[in-house]
Formats: C-alpha cells, structure tokens, sequence
C-alpha cells in the first residue's frame, strides 16, 4: 500500500454475531415446547454462514440446517467469480467473444439485478466489477488514479449486458467487462436456502450470511426472530432491533472494508457515476419479503443517498428501511417506525 495508507478493515461478520446474540437469548424460551431448535455454521462466500431451524423433531432440524447450509454451497460454486470454473466466472471470462449460457439461478439472478438496477437509478450496478477490482477491494485496496478510472468508465454500461431468456445465455458485450453479484448474491443464496429448509420439514428458521438475513416462521415459543442493526460508528454497540418474521433484512455500510489515506476514508460502495466511494451515507438497511431485493436495494440505496433513497423506499411496497447519514443523521421509513426501537430508546 502507498505511503500515508492505513488499513481500518472492519469485521462484517459483528452484525450477525450481534443479531445470534440476540436470537440465542430468545431461543430459551422455546424449552418444553415440543419444537427443536439448531443451529448451524460453515464458511461458505467468503463468510461464516448461520443457519437456525426449528422444526418438530430434532432430526427434521438437523436435517433442514444441512440443507441449508448444502444449497448455499451449491450457489457458491455457480455464482462465486473466485472460483474459475463457476457460471460467472465463464459468463466474464466469454466477454465481448461470445454470449455464455448458465443455469436458471444464475440468469435470475442477473435478471433481478438489472431490474434493481433500473429501480435505483444506476445506484446498484451489477457490472461493477472493474471499478471494484481497480480499488482492489477486498484484498489488496488501493487509490486509483482517476485517469485509470476513467477508462474503465465504458465497462460499466448495463445496457452492454445482454440476457436472451429463451437461450438462457449471457453475453457481456465489451471485452474487459466484469459482472459482479457480491451486492446482491448474498440475499439471493438466503432466499433460496430458506425455500430448501421448509422443503425439508423446517417450521422456523434462519439463514445469516454476513449482513444478509432471510427469516421463515418463528422460534420455538413462537416469538418473531429479533434483528439488531449495527452502529455505523461505534463497534459493537446496536444502533436499534427490530423484529422480522417472513422476511429479509439486508444491511450496507462503509465500514465494512475500507481504507483511510491522508485523512479520508475509501470504502467499498462506489458510486457507478464518479466510480469513487459514495459519500451520502454511513450505513443503509433495508427490509424486504425476498432477500434478493433487500441486498440489491440496500448497495443502490446507499448511491442515491437518504433523501432519494427513503422517498424509493416509501414507494415500494412491502419494502423498509432505516438509512444512517454521512453526518450520523437517521432516517426510518414510515412503515418501520412501529417495529424499530433505536438504542437510545431503549
């Protein structure tokens, strides 16, 4: 790293721990209820992955967990660009040669992408991939010059994204272009991973990947799962709980990876238009019926900023979310406000 650099990498994993916390001292009261609950972790997506089912029997949970936990493995070796053999890694690698065809998740999954896309304005950008690598989040981050910047510029373009339904093909049309899912994969593995655990016997249930949480039915006592979002600022302190039962819950934030050089802070959610960080917020959550939705709104929202991104939120249906401003301003959507209690209202 150049000189003046130092790297403050903050541990995404502090949401789920803080968010287990909280569901494991709920958990008790499903005692004596005839319902058992499990939990269950492995690191899959370059995270810890925790998954909960609670089901009738303790071998129907043992076993809904495992499902879990195999379709998220499943999904990785699809979607997951670091490995060189899955269908994403062939779509980027086919780059302005030749369209590449893929499984029905994969092209869901870039189909809901480019939707989200659409629906923030160009704020998530699933073709963000050369940007993100210029930066070299999140491995090796750096300054790019805005020159290099600028000449990936053109590789940025959704409309160079071309997905024929019928064929089930992707066809990137630039050469050097790059998607990149890791705004939206996540809660698109939860959702799906979800679906498997109720296929398998699971009443209840929970799949954490990082800052991506998709929920089914209840806990054991038949309380809802109790999510706590995490201060943008102060480490390991809960800037409020909320509860979520059939739902998604996806959080982003600045501190996730980032670097401060000379005084500033560069972070990992860059803006398609300047392809520098955004500076309009500290951290955007956003509650959703599907996981996918939430992941990709969260990134996007997070671009647009909070006053763009709230008057979004309040525009879609069954759709939440609580934003955190660059100067620590909170704004909470009206249909949340009933649900959230922020800590200092505790």
């Amino acid at each position: 790293m150049g000189s003046g650099l130092v790297e403050v990498r903050a541990n995404p994993m502090r949401k789920v721990i803080l968010f287990l916390a909280l569901i494991c001292s709920v958990s008790l009261g499903g005692c004596g209820t005839g319902h058992s609950l499990v939990k269950r972790s492995q690191m899959l997506m370059g995270t810890l992955v925790f998954v909960t089912a609670t089901a009738p029997d303790e071998p129907t949970a043992q076993d809904a967990a495992a499902a879990g936990l195999a379709e998220i493995r499943r999904l990785e070796e699809l979607l997951s660009t670091w490995i060189p053999t899955s269908e994403l890694s062939r779509v980027n690698d086919a780059a302005g040669r030749a369209p590449a065809q893929v499984g029905p998740e994969t092209f869901l999954l870039l189909k809901r992408a480019i939707e989200i896309g659409e629906l923030t304005e160009g704020g998530f950008n699933v073709a963000i991939g050369p940007a993100v690598e210029a930066w070299g989040f999140p491995a090796t981050p750096n300054l790019p010059s805005q020159a290099d910047l600028e000449r990936i510029r053109p590789l940025l373009d959704l409309s160079q994204i071309q997905l024929d339904a019928e064929q089930r093909t992707v066809f990137l049309v630039q050469r050097g272009m790059r998607v990149d899912v890791g705004g939206i994969g996540k809660g698109f593995a939860a959702d799906l991973a979800a679906e498997v655990m109720q296929a398998a016997g699971a009443t209840g249930g929970v799949v954490a990947l990082s800052g991506d949480i998709k929920t089914f039915g209840r806990m054991p006592d038949r309380t809802p799962f109790v999510f706590g979002i995490q201060h943008p600022r102060e480490d390991g302190r809960l800037l409020g709980t909320l509860t979520l039962e059939n739902g998604a819950v996806s959080t982003a934030g600045d501190y996730q990876h980032f670097f401060i050089q000379n005084g500033v802070r560069y972070h990992h959610i860059l803006d398609p238009d300047t392809l520098q960080p955004a500076r309009g917020c500290q951290s955007v959550t956003v509650v959703a019926r599907e996981g996918v939705l939430a992941d990709g709104l969260d990134t996007g929202i997070f671009v647009m900023g909070p006053e763009m991104g709230l008057d979004l939120i309040e525009r879609l249906p069954d759709v939440e979310g609580v934003i955190v401003d660059h100067q620590g301003k909170i704004y909470v959507s009206s249909g949340l406000k009933e649900r959230l209690r922020l800590e200092a209202e505790q």
